[in-house]
């Protein structure tokens, strides 16, 4: 049996275990073992083992549970609430002005915490039931939500872009900093599709009532000050590493301090609070490693195969050329993307695609960006789009699962649009890390 066959093999059992419903470090970790014992024998077993063991080995991997901790306590401290009031007051005179302030306080949210899912956990408590009562239409600001939620992966500190540059070994620093344009641009589009849509069509994000503004100037001015806290976290957390004070796991102990603390002084933690933060935070950082530990596993086994020459001679066999193959790289990530999430996607995939990305003479900084960016659109896409499930789950009955399907057709349009611009202008990302690193 030749390898490209076993290679397959390995992928159509990994799928037809996914259809069982099993967790999926299960099932990869599973699959790993069985095919190590099966072409190795019991020495195979050694195999996984010591791939997974190299999990120890990685010490910017403690900014994992950090990060995490920052979204859980961030939407605890009610830093959340007075922002979100900020952009209400000054966004919502205009049609589709709530759901440009909530792409806003989004944007804020990925800029303090590096995951979807707090930005979402956020935006379905506070932003949709502000929407639905101002008579938003539930398709439009369910998508928005959704696709807002998704920067969180992009605009540094991204979890997934830290996760990227271990495995590519390329420094977090570069990576964090090719995501700030091209998530602000992503972010700049949401807000140009509701202007534009609520422009055509305002019955789909009214303005506020002529009662609801009348709020003095004063008070206005004064509602700005919800933007400095989380600016001094910001600051305090990748801007001190940025200056080079910090490195980057005390960046993440920093910020997850400094979010504390401001918790503390808003007089919004309760001893309670605090133990659902602690719970919540040990379980996703539990589900993170337990992937990540299968995950490398798997992708021992399927590299011991030679899979990355396969793989290789697959795209060139075809006859693609260098920007079809990172088309075609791309495109497999968005249909593994239905299936997997973007933790377990990386760590199979990327140890096959970086090298081969590198030997065509592409950026694997800007590579990266492209990942993170195609990670987004996967997050969006059915059948199994993390996102959809996470706002079904978090949406009220009168959203169905075919509202929150269709909502997210045009931001999905609006994302491919930014992927393709930046495949295009790769300087987009790459301007800002060279500008500061230097040539």
């Amino acid at each position: 049996m030749n390898f490209e066959l076993v290679a397959v093999l390995m992928f159509a059992s990994m799928l037809a275990m996914l259809l069982t419903g099993r967790h999926i470090f299960a099932v990869i970790g599973g699959v790993a073992s069985a095919f190590a014992l099966i072409l190795w024998g019991k020495g195979g077993a050694g195999l996984a083992f010591h791939a997974s063991f190299n999990l120890l080995n990685w010490y910017p991997l403690l900014t994992l549970p950090m990060f995490i901790y920052m979204g859980y306590m961030f939407s605890k401290s009610g830093i959340a609430d007075d922002l979100y009031t900020m952009f209400h007051v000054w966004m919502g005179p205009i049609n589709g002005g709530l759901a440009i302030g909530t792409i806003g306080l989004m944007s804020i949210i990925a800029a303090m915490n590096g995951l979807s899912v707090a930005g979402m956990a956020i935006g379905a408590t506070l932003a949709l039931p502000e929407m639905l009562k101002r008579k938003y239409d539930k398709i439009m600001l369910t998508g928005v939500i959704q696709a807002g939620s998704s920067l969180g992966i992009m605009i540094p500190p991204s979890v997934v872009l830290v996760l990227y540059g271990m495995i590519a070994r390329q420094p977090i620093g570069r990576l964090w900093l090719a995501g700030v344009f091209p998530g602000l641009m992503l972010a700049g589009l949401f807000i140009l599709y509701i202007l534009g849509r609520c422009l055509i069509q305002p019955h789909l994000g009214p303005a506020l009532s002529k009662e609801e503004r009348r709020i003095p100037l004063k008070k206005k001015l004064l509602l700005l000050r919800s933007g400095i806290v989380p600016l001094f976290i910001i600051f305090m957390m990748s801007g001190l590493f940025f200056l080079g004070i910090t490195s980057l796991v005390e960046a993440s102990a920093v910020g997850a301090t400094v979010t504390t603390l401001a918790a503390v002084f808003n007089k919004r933690l309760t001893r309670k609070g605090m133990v659902e933060v602690l719970r919540d935070t040990l379980s996703v950082s539990c589900m993170f490693m337990w992937v990540i530990l299968a995950a490398l596993a798997f992708g021992a086994i399927f590299d011991g195969l030679g899979a990355v020459h396969a793989i290789k001679g697959l795209f060139l066999e075809y006859g693609f050329g260098p920007w079809g193959i990172i088309i075609m790289m791309q495109l497999s990530y968005l249909l593994m993307g239905t299936f997997l999430d973007d933790t377990a996607m990386l760590i199979i995939v990327a140890p096959l695609y970086v090298p081969l990305v590198i030997e065509l003479g592409f950026d694997p900084i800007w590579y990266g960006v492209l990942y993170t960016i195609t990670c987004q659109i996967a997050y969006l896409t059915p059948p199994f789009g993390y996102n959809l499930f996470l706002m079904r789950a978090m949406s009220p009955k009168e959203i169905t699962l075919s509202d929150i399907y269709r909502s997210i057709v045009p931001f999905v349009i609006v994302m491919v649009i930014g992927l393709v611009v930046v495949m295009m202008f790769p300087k987009i990302a790459l301007w800002l890390p060279s500008l500061y690193y230097g040539k």
